[in-house]
């Protein structure tokens, strides 16, 4: 955890005083390049695929949930190695990582170049439209039931569990839950998306794909990138501490996934599929 966390010097002001005090503990946000490399043995060739801002650790899950939530590869079996690489006549940075597919994989550059952007405050924020989402994924059928006492306790087992945040209070959780309320999984990262990608992946070398007797709980609101991710890994159940997005709302509605949004110990909304839930 050493590695996700940098003391800042800070000057307070309270009640129309500002006096230093101890330093603060800030969340590290760094760039990571993901890069693939594809192709038969005898012409392989690389592509850097995208950049986003992460907090470093747990490096190869976020590339491996970002390739498998993207549909760019369908499981671990897909990849031939995966590591950090440096840069020529440069040291490593670790802000740098290649992921080798199998040679049977193959890859529309073209078309995976147009699917993707890149913003500083967000990261990598996938496909950009319905219909993109909707060539690889299906309709959620699972059965999962979830019982409300399990639901509303689950916020505080994952606040009690985000390590980083209690030190800094500025970073991102997902948090993956079974069907009697246990958390199983928890990632931390500065943008969601990759606290996500980081859950999904580290399920993908687990072989626990799809995720269809789990629900998944992130620490912030939905968006449409995120109920993708969901969507794509088989996520029946979808929690959220935040509020969803209209773009969101279309996505579970068509995927007939189960939506909860501002979830306490006390109260929460769900926007879709309630069917899933045992009041």
């Amino acid at each position: 955890m050493q590695d996700q966390l940098k003391s800042a010097n800070i000057l307070k002001f309270k009640d129309g005083q500002s006096f230093p005090v101890e330093p603060d503990l800030l969340a590290v946000e760094e760039p990571l390049e993901i890069r693939i490399g594809y192709g038969p043995v005898s012409k392989r060739e690389q592509k850097s695929l995208s950049v986003t801002m992460r907090t470093p650790g747990h490096d190869h899950e976020l590339a491996l949930g970002f390739l498998f939530t993207e549909g760019i590869i369908q499981s671990f079996n897909d990849i031939e190695g995966i590591r950090h690489c440096e840069e020529v006549g440069k040291e490593e940075t670790g802000n740098i990582i290649r992921i080798e597919l199998k040679p049977f994989i193959r890859l529309d550059i073209g078309t995976l170049e147009r699917h993707f952007y890149t913003t500083s405050s967000c990261g990598v924020c996938g496909k950009s439209s319905l219909e993109a989402i909707s060539i690889s994924c299906s309709v959620i059928n699972s059965k999962l039931k979830i019982q409300n006492e399990h639901l509303i306790s689950a916020p505080d087992k994952l606040r009690s569990a985000q390590k980083v945040f209690t030190y800094t209070g500025g970073i991102h959780a997902t948090g993956l839950f079974n069907g009697d309320g246990e958390l199983i999984m928890l990632r931390e990262d500065v943008g969601r998306h990759n606290a996500f990608d980081k859950l999904v992946g580290a399920c993908l070398m687990k072989d626990l794909l799809p995720l269809d007797t789990y629900f998944i709980l992130v620490s912030g609101r939905v968006s449409f990138e995120l109920v993708q991710k969901a969507v794509r890994s088989g996520v029946p159940i979808l929690a959220a501490i935040g509020a969803p997005s209209t773009l969101a709302m279309e996505l579970v509605e068509r995927f007939e996934q189960t939506l909860i949004g501002f979830l306490k110990p006390t109260t929460y909304n769900v926007y879709n599929a309630s069917k899933r839930i045992v009041f």
